[in-house]
């Protein structure tokens, strides 16, 4: 089959999660014989490209870019469906001509893509690797940094997540200054969704957002039926897209890595227990509780290494900087061919999220290579661990829990030794490629 895979971004520039298993699958795809392309694009903002669309290969795939900047997003619809890239997608699917395709990200390409696709009557597949499909911050997390379970009727919830995001932007709107209020965010926004009938409110800018956020939900729902079928690498993200109201069938796929599996074998262990933080450094990461929690440990008990890139939040960077402690150690980013051998100088991956994170590959690396995790106590997480055998949870944006799971492993080698020798994950990108294919029979 030729398989069209659509990403909202790809290698070389952007190398995180679903950049990777979009990759992992058009590398297997490819070996089992099929026709993979992937089609993906540049953000609004980054580096303009010369044209519009440009092609360019990476590991033998033949990749299509499509550049944002000339359809940036003008206002928040556009986020979700913009009928502007209508006839990109029209002319693009002309050409490639697949017998499927699978999205893995709708982020940059929308809704329309689907809208398109169901025009021209391509099957289609949907991987969900976050709650872009119901949320608009795509992490369920509400404006005072709770947990959410998605839009509520007026949508006031939502505009508050918007809100607090206008406001931390340099140089935005005086009138969004009551949403930096997590005390105030839902409220305020409660109040003006109440008012979204008034005519002086729906003529203003913020009438147009209200108007997009309200649709937003509805629109979504209505254009992921048009997905064959959809995976799910997490119970839990199945579960939230049921809850609020998406009926296609589901299909639970975990994910697989081919990490290197033999490095782990070589890991050397000293008096002092090397905990390690590798993902993006953000807020929503929790790598700010991670290096409290690292404080309270008694002093040259534990070294702490933090993988990641200080550009992605320069302020949030510095305030760590200024946190860190005696053992703390920024390390940067390294190659992913590189994970297995940073992994073997790991004895603990920390992954303190604060958001409803999924199946993160580097929670697979980090068990594939018998490396224990201590974890949030968030299901994305913890239903792909044992506890107590090959990782640890605790109480999501507890300071003082993660502080008592590191301090136990600090404490008992003995228990750590124990925990790296049941820890393990055997499923392959090989395994998830062909649970793939199976479900792109199903409904092509």
């Amino acid at each position: 089959m030729k398989i069209a895979l659509f990403v909202h971004c790809f290698f070389p520039r952007h190398f995180y999660g679903t950049e990777t298993y979009t990759l992992n699958l058009a590398l297997r795809l490819k070996e089992l014989g099929h026709e993979p392309i992937v089609v993906t694009a540049i953000f609004p903002g980054e580096a303009q490209q010369a044209e519009l669309i440009t092609h360019y290969e990476f590991k033998g795939i033949p990749v299509v870019c499509f550049d944002k900047n000339y359809m940036p997003n003008r206002r928040v619809r556009d986020t979700f469906y913009q009928p502007e890239t209508r006839d990109v997608f029209d002319k693009l699917l002309d050409e490639i001509r697949p017998d499927l395709v699978h999205v893995t990200h709708l982020i940059n390409h929308t809704a329309i893509l689907l809208e398109v696709l169901c025009e021209k009557g391509i099957p289609t597949v949907g991987t969900l690797t976050d709650f872009y499909g119901v949320c608009f911050n795509n992490k369920l997390e509400n404006a005072a940094g709770n947990l959410c379970a998605g839009p509520n009727p007026s949508r006031s919830n939502c505009l508050a997540c918007y809100g607090k995001a206008v406001s931390m932007q340099p140089g935005s709107s005086p009138r969004y200054r009551v949403f930096s209020n997590e005390k105030y965010a839902e409220r305020a926004a409660s109040i003006i969704m109440r008012a979204r009938g008034l005519d002086r409110v729906m003529r203003s800018s913020i009438g147009a957002v209200i108007e997009d956020l309200r649709m937003r939900p509805d629109t979504l729902r209505e254009m992921y039926a048009q997905y064959a079928a959809l995976i799910t690498p997490t119970a839990f993200l199945q579960h939230a897209y049921k809850e609020n109201g998406f009926t296609n069938p589901m299909h639970a796929i975990w994910f697989g890595t081919d990490i290197d599996r033999t490095l782990s074998t070589e890991r050397s262990r000293g008096s002092v227990v090397r905990f390690g933080f590798i993902g993006q450094i953000a807020p929503h990461k929790g790598t700010d509780l991670l290096i409290r929690a690292f404080s309270r440990l008694p002093k040259g008990s534990a070294t702490l290494d933090i993988y990641g890139p200080a550009e992605q939040d320069p302020r949030y960077f510095a305030t760590l900087k200024e946190m860190a402690t005696e053992g703390v150690n920024f390390r940067g980013t390294f190659p992913s061919a590189d994970m297995a051998r940073v992994l073997s100088q790991v004895d603990v991956l920390v992954i303190p999220s604060v958001w409803y994170e999924n199946s993160p590959l580097v929670l697979l690396d980090a068990l594939a290579t018998k490396t224990p995790v201590i974890v949030s106590d968030v299901e994305g997480l913890t239903e792909f661990i044992s506890e107590d055998e090959t990782g640890m949870s605790f109480e999501r944006g507890s300071v003082h829990a993660l502080a008592v799971a590191m301090q136990r492993l600090v404490h008992d080698r003995g228990f750590l030794d124990a925990m790296i020798a049941k820890t393990a994950y055997p499923r392959t990108v090989l395994d998830m490629v062909e649970d793939t294919v199976r479900v792109y029979h199903s409904v092509a």
